[in-house]
């Protein structure tokens, strides 16, 4: 008995003390994980708060618009040796790292990030940190993307655009339009500014019946089917993303368009050398065909297009050209592996030297943000049904790639330019005024 009282008595005093002692160590990390943060963020003055996994702010206010919370130690390590929140993205992908509220706000601590400076005696601490944090850090490196890679092949198109039809239903418009609306004004819908984008491209590409039209990168056939509906054109459009060609298919077979519109599953590069066309267009493509493919692609469509035939390049563009930066990374080596944005006047200039000249260009930035608004707003409102699809992963990280675009256009370093070019200088291929696209709109 005397044995038993004193191995429960010394049971209850190894068990608080261990408590005591694992307690202590947790406080210890909290402290050293508070430092950091403190550290790194001394000067940040924005709207996100940032928090560790005791829920108490280290950074902001309880009260603040977005709240990164850390639930590891091991991300912090990351911070400390990259200096770069798209590092983070793992971390995220496993739950170690959550945020909550205003996901666009988050992207205003990697611009922070990116341009802060940490005085020395604080890199000397933060060094010192970094050897008593625990934890691997465990991410992948994104810093080199390959040399050989094929720009635009089926491989990284299916990466990005076959996460499964059902997927992007919940947050596109009725039509399965994956590229920017053009919208009224705030207060329109999202299928009416899809509609109004779809009818502005066919009107600026002075569509007739009878005209053969390509469409590069034609995806579920939004734009084809209203082509062909509204205009009596014909139209032969190519995807690369075996889902979209079969929507495709299935939604032409139902309206009964299969003699006015042909899809092929076709990379742009295998295009017969002998067809024409009246008029081409490549609306949300454009990103995978990489700089060092202008030449081949505007050589290509120059040659495919009609003399006095229209081209309409629909796509997005930074004001730095594809420089290695944390936003970059993120996008290559999550979103579009083959992913490359040029500046405006670079695109223009490979235009021209391919034969075109260009006629119009028009910026749609500002309705960018508001397509990506409305996007972000439908997934958040479909969480449950796109986590049951894709997968918990799958739907943090496309919230948090919107969120990232709409923040980036919002602040003008990336941008969306419709460009129309024509292949002849005479004659002028247009009406003198533009009267004819906001008629009746």
């Amino acid at each position: 008995m005397t044995n038993t009282r004193q191995y429960n008595t010394d049971f209850r005093s190894n068990y608080l003390q261990g408590n005591r002692a694992e307690k202590h160590q947790g406080q210890q990390s909290l402290a050293l994980c508070r430092d950091v943060l403190r550290i790194l963020f001394s000067s940040y003055r924005g709207p996100v708060a940032l928090q560790l996994w005791d829920g108490l702010p280290v950074i902001g206010s309880r009260y603040a618009s977005c709240t990164l919370i850390f639930k590891k130690q091991y991300p912090l390590r990351i911070l400390i040796l990259n200096k770069d929140l798209s590092r983070l993205v793992v971390a995220y992908l496993q739950g170690d790292v959550e945020v909550e509220g205003d996901f666009e706000d988050l992207f205003s601590l990697v611009d922070y990030l990116r341009d802060c400076s940490i005085p020395l005696l604080d890199q000397f601490r933060l060094i010192l940190a970094l050897a008593r944090l625990s934890g691997p850090a465990r991410i992948s490196d994104a810093n080199e993307l390959k040399s050989d890679k094929r720009y635009n092949s089926r491989e990284t198109i299916s990466h990005h655009y076959d996460v499964g039809n059902d997927f992007y239903r919940l947050f596109l418009d009725k039509q399965m339009v994956y590229s920017c609306a053009y919208f009224r004004d705030a207060k329109q819908t999202l299928d009416e500014a899809q509609g109004d984008k779809l009818e502005h491209i066919c009107r600026k590409l002075r569509l007739q019946p009878g005209m053969h039209v390509l469409d590069i990168g034609c995806g579920w056939g939004g734009l084809a089917i209203h082509a062909a509906q509204r205009y009596g054109v014909s139209v032969h459009g190519i995807t690369l993303s075996e889902q979209q060609y079969d929507l495709a298919q299935q939604r032409i077979t139902k309206l009964g368009l299969q003699d006015d519109i042909r899809i092929e599953l076709r990379d742009y590069r295998e295009l017969e050398q002998t067809a024409s066309y009246d008029r081409i267009v490549s609306v949300g493509m454009f990103e995978h065909i990489g700089t060092r493919n202008f030449e081949l692609y505007f050589g290509l469509i120059n040659r495919l297009l009609k003399d006095n035939g229209l081209f309409l390049n629909h796509g997005i563009t930074n004001d730095t050209g594809w420089d290695d930066s944390p936003e970059r990374r993120f996008i290559n080596e999550y979103i579009f592996p083959d992913g490359e944005l040029a500046r405006i006047s670079t695109v223009l200039k490979a235009m021209e030297n391919c034969g075109f000249e260009i006629a119009d260009v028009e910026s749609l930035r500002p309705h960018y943000v508001m397509t990506l608004r409305s996007w972000l707003q439908a997934l958040n409102n479909n969480k449950d049904q796109a986590e049951h699809l894709a997968g918990e992963a799958t739907y943090r990280l496309w919230l948090l790639y919107m969120s990232g675009s709409a923040y980036y256009f919002n602040k003008g370093e990336t941008n969306i330019y419709q460009v129309l070019a024509c292949k002849a200088k005479q004659p002028w291929p247009l009406p003198l005024r533009r009267d004819d696209l906001y008629s009746n709109s």
